[in-house]
C-alpha cells in the first residue's frame, strides 16, 4: 500500500468520533443561545482530508492542545499548496491534539449567528484548487467561500482561510465546548460560484458506531417523489428525507465515501449510541454521559469496549435492557421488535428529563399490523404505532411489521426522527 493511501486509512481510524457533548447537536432554540470564545489561531489548522482513494476530500479541523508533540507538520509555500503530514497518527494523541471531523465538531458562525443547521462545511474540487465552502441547505441561498488549498492534491492539505475568517471555539452559558466555529464578522460575506452549493464532493463524517455527521433536508421520504439527498444510496430510498432530517439533527451520520448504506443492519450498541445521540439535542436536556464505563456494564461488554460507557448510562436509565442470560450482545443486529422497545423507553426517558409525566400518549390511531398478535412486543409495537407513527410496515407498504426482522439504519434513522417529533426536539417528520 501506497504511504498516502496507508494515511487516509489511518486518518480514517482516528476520525472515528465519539458520541458528541449533548449540546454539539443542537435545535433552532439551542443554536441562539451558543456563544463563541477567541482562541490563538496557531493552534488550529483546516485538511481537506482525502477519502475514495483521494479521489474526494472532506473536512477534518485539528487542534494543538498541548505542547508535548506536534499535532501535524506543514510543507510548501504561502500562496501555493501546502502538504499536511498529520502527525497525530503516530503516539497516543489524547490530551495533546484534538480532531474535529464532521458537523458534531464544526460548523459556521457569521455575525454572532450559528448557521450550523443551515450550512453543511464541504471542500469542493473547481478550476485547479479545492474550495472549502458552507453549503446551503436551501436552494434560495448561495454557497458561502471560506478558504482554498491553492492547488489539487489526492493527499492531505492545508486550507488557507480566506480574508475575514477565523477559528473560534462554541461557549454555552460560560463552558467552553469542543465545538470549533469557523467565524466571519462584517458585511458582503464572501459568497462561492459552486453551482448551487451543492460541490463536487461533501463532509459527511463517520463514526465507529452509527455513522454520525451533517446535512440534509427537512420532510419525510415515506411517500411521494424521494427527497433530494447527498448521499450516493439514497436517492431512491423510501426513507430519504428522513435520514436528510436525522443527519440535520446529528445523531446519524454517513460514511467518508459519501454513502448512508440505508440497508445496512444496526447492531444494538449502535442503538445505544444513535438513541443518546437523539435525546442529547432535545432543547434544554444536557445527558451526562460519562466517557469512561465504571466497570463492565454486562458479562459480553467490556469496560474498555467504545460503547460501554454509553450502554452503561442507557443501563441504568433504564432506556436498555440485557439479556436472562447477563449478555448484552452489543455486536448483535436489533430487531424491529427490540428498536420498539428501546424507542419507547427513550421517550419515557425524554419526557421525564423535559419535567413531564414519563407514559406516553398516542397521537393517532393504532395500526394493525399482520404479523405481530401473540408476539411479545405486540402491545408495544401498538402502542409505538400510535406515538407519531413510530412502528410501521416494512418499507411502509402492506401491513406486516417484521418485528423479528433485523432494523435496518433507514428505517432505525426515521423511527428514531419521529421519537424525536413526538417529543418536541425535531421537525415534524409525520408521514
Amino acid at each position: 500500500m501506497k504511504p498516502a493511501l496507508r494515511r487516509m486509512a489511518a486518518i480514517a481510524a482516528v476520525t472515528t468520533t465519539t458520541l458528541a457533548s449533548a449540546l454539539s447537536a443542537i435545535t433552532p432554540a439551542l443554536a441562539a443561545q451558543f456563544g463563541e470564545k477567541e482562541v490563538d489561531q496557531n493552534k488550529f489548522v483546516a485538511v481537506a482530508s482525502p477519502y475514495r482513494g483521494g479521489a474526494a476530500h472532506q473536512l477534518l479541523i485539528l487542534e494543538q492542545v498541548a505542547d508535548s508533540r506536534p499535532c501535524w507538520s506543514e510543507s510548501g509555500s504561502p500562496n501555493a499548496l501546502i502538504a499536511i503530514n498529520p502527525l497525530l497518527l503516530e503516539f497516543d494523541f489524547t490530551g495533546v491534539c484534538s480532531r474535529s471531523t464532521d458537523s458534531n465538531g464544526y460548523s459556521i458562525r457569521v455575525n454572532d449567528e450559528d448557521l450550523g443547521l443551515r450550512y453543511s462545511l464541504r471542500v469542493v474540487k473547481q478550476d485547479n484548487d479545492m474550495l472549502l465552502i458552507g453549503a446551503p441547505s436551501s436552494r434560495a441561498e448561495k454557497a458561502i467561500l471560506i478558504g482554498r488549498t491553492n492547488g489539487v492534491t489526492s493527499d492531505f492539505a492545508k486550507i488557507t482561510l480566506d480574508p475575514g475568517w477565523r477559528f473560534t471555539k462554541r461557549v454555552f452559558g460560560e463552558q467552553t465546548l469542543g465545538h470549533v466555529y469557523l467565524t466571519y464578522d462584517g458585511d458582503n460575506v464572501p459568497v462561492a460560484n459552486v453551482g448551487g452549493g451543492t460541490g463536487s464532493t461533501g463532509s459527511t463524517g463517520n463514526t465507529g458506531n452509527t455513522g454520525t455527521g451533517s446535512t440534509g433536508n427537512t420532510g419525510t421520504g415515506s411517500t411521494g417523489t424521494p427527497a433530494p439527498s447527498r448521499f450516493n444510496d439514497t436517492v431512491n430510498d423510501i426513507y430519504a428525507a428522513d435520514i436528510n432530517r436525522a443527519v440535520q439533527t446529528g445523531f446519524i451520520s454517513g460514511f467518508e465515501d459519501n454513502t448512508f448504506r440505508p440497508t445496512a443492519s444496526l447492531t444494538r450498541e449502535q442503538l445505544v449510541s444513535m438513541v443518546l445521540g437523539a435525546l442529547g439535542s432535545l432543547p434544554n436536556v444536557k445527558l451526562d454521559v460519562p466517557t469512561q464505563a465504571t466497570g463492565n456494564p454486562y458479562s459480553d461488554v467490556e469496560a474498555s469496549r467504545w460503547s460501554a460507557a454509553r450502554i452503561q448510562f442507557a443501563r441504568d436509565n433504564n432506556i436498555i435492557t440485557g439479556y436472562q442470560d447477563g449478555s448484552f450482545r452489543p455486536a448483535q443486529p436489533v430487531t424491529r421488535a427490540e428498536l420498539m422497545a428501546v424507542l419507547r423507553r427513550a421517550a419515557e426517558y425524554g419526557k421525564a428529563m423535559q419535567g413531564q409525566q414519563p407514559q406516553i400518549q398516542g397521537n393517532r390511531p393504532a395500526a394493525t399490523f399482520a404479523d405481530t398478535n401473540g408476539h411479545w412486543a405486540n402491545p408495544l409495537i401498538s402502542q409505538m404505532s400510535s406515538y407519531c407513527g413510530v412502528a410501521s410496515p416494512l418499507n411502509e407498504t402492506g401491513s406486516a411489521f417484521a418485528p423479528d426482522t433485523a432494523a435496518q439504519r433507514n428505517y432505525a434513522a426515521a423511527a428514531t426522527l419521529r421519537t424525536l417529533s413526538c417529543l418536541g426536539g425535531a421537525a415534524s417528520a409525520s408521514r
